[in-house]
């Protein structure tokens, strides 16, 4: 009986360096117990034979399920952007199934920071090899990031970052730039002297990382480039459709407002309202690539929509933690997705 091509090459490896089977196997894991001369000796080895281990067949045979956990915002009646970033998941999922490998969804309520933080408790409870995280609500996602630590459980965000946190990687746009990318397409739709208005629409505004970096990014961009339009900022908290529309009422009653920045994907809502307010004459740029969004973009109610490739955020976040555990792959820290331009003209032809 022919031998286990595999084995042959772990016993080679054993053979040539000296050591035992046993010795090789712990390095080829990863694993303590192995001094650093030894160590180089065999890794040395491994690099001359261009020793590539069958880690199907190793996974296969370990009859150990390793887990993921995804802890992401549901899809909701008034955004369906989590969507793509599942579909992405889900992708993923099929494909690192055979490697025993297990993905699990946990969902949270995005406006509501309580349903999150019970979420990321069962996932503690549970005791994961790996987490993947849209980091929602700033504080209470730190404080989820720095249990993962303290288990050694491996994360991955996707689609915002939390600073100084020593995550596997971060998956998503540079948030920064991405409004600074918007204030520079709402340079071509205004003049000097019209008005700027900035809208935040989520019930958790102060918590919200990912969309404060974006205002952040929008504003700077006026600064550095001596655009002396007055920006406006419009927090609104309360997300249904008949509060969107009072707090906008009030906020462009008298004044040179001429286009407004959403921060998010709610955008549809502010373009409904100004389709209904026969308010043709002020621009509006928003962000992502749904339905609803690209029929008002189709329409001219929204000029462009920034969009940050969510589905492949989604799977390029189970496929880092799948090659961190199989493969004990490194990572750089970031992996900023490109900031992709949407308009009436090309939305036939992208892909999220």
């Amino acid at each position: 009986m022919k031998e286990n091509k595999e084995l042959v090459g772990v016993k080679e490896i054993a053979r040539r360096a000296k050591v035992s089977i046993g010795t090789v196997d712990r390095v080829l894991h990863n694993r303590t117990g192995v001094s650093k001369k030894t160590k180089d000796k065999i890794l040395a080895i491994i690099a001359e034979l261009e020793y590539q281990p069958n880690i199907l067949a190793r996974r296969l045979a370990s009859k150990k399920t390793l887990n993921i956990a995804v802890l992401i915002p549901a899809v909701s009646a008034e955004t369906n952007y989590w969507k793509a970033p599942l579909d992405g998941i889900l992708e993923a999922g099929i494909e690192v199934k055979p490697y025993g490998i297990a993905v699990e969804q946990y969902f949270f309520d995005q406006n509501d920071k309580t349903s999150f933080v019970k979420q990321a408790d069962q996932i503690l409870a549970a005791g994961v090899d790996g987490v993947l995280l849209a980091p929602m609500f700033m504080k209470e996602s730190e404080k989820f990031a720095d249990e993962c630590k303290k288990l050694r459980i491996p994360y991955v965000f996707i689609n915002s970052d939390i600073p100084d946190h020593d995550s596997l990687c971060y998956i998503g746009p540079d948030l920064f730039h991405s409004g600074s990318l918007g204030a520079h397409l709402m340079r071509y739709l205004v003049s000097g002297n019209d008005q700027v208005l900035i809208v935040n629409i989520s019930k958790e505004i102060d918590n919200l990382h990912h969309l404060l970096r974006k205002e952040e990014g929008f504003k700077d961009y006026f600064k550095k480039n001596g655009l002396n339009n007055e920006i406006i900022k419009q927090d609104i908290r309360s997300t249904d459709y008949a509060s969107v529309k009072k707090e906008l009422t009030k906020v462009l009653d008298n004044r040179a407002i001429k286009a407004i920045f959403v921060t998010n994907s709610r955008v549809s809502s502010v373009a409904k309202y100004l389709q209904e307010a026969k308010r043709g004459d002020i621009k509006l740029i928003g962000y992502d690539f749904l339905e609803d969004n690209i029929n008002y973009l189709k329409n001219g109610d929204i000029e462009f929509l920034i969009s940050q490739k969510p589905k492949e955020q989604g799977y390029r976040g189970i496929m880092a933690l799948y090659n961190h555990l199989v493969h004990a792959a490194q990572f750089d820290k970031s992996y900023y997705m490109p900031i992709d331009i949407i308009t009436s003209e090309n939305y036939l032809f992208y892909n999220n």
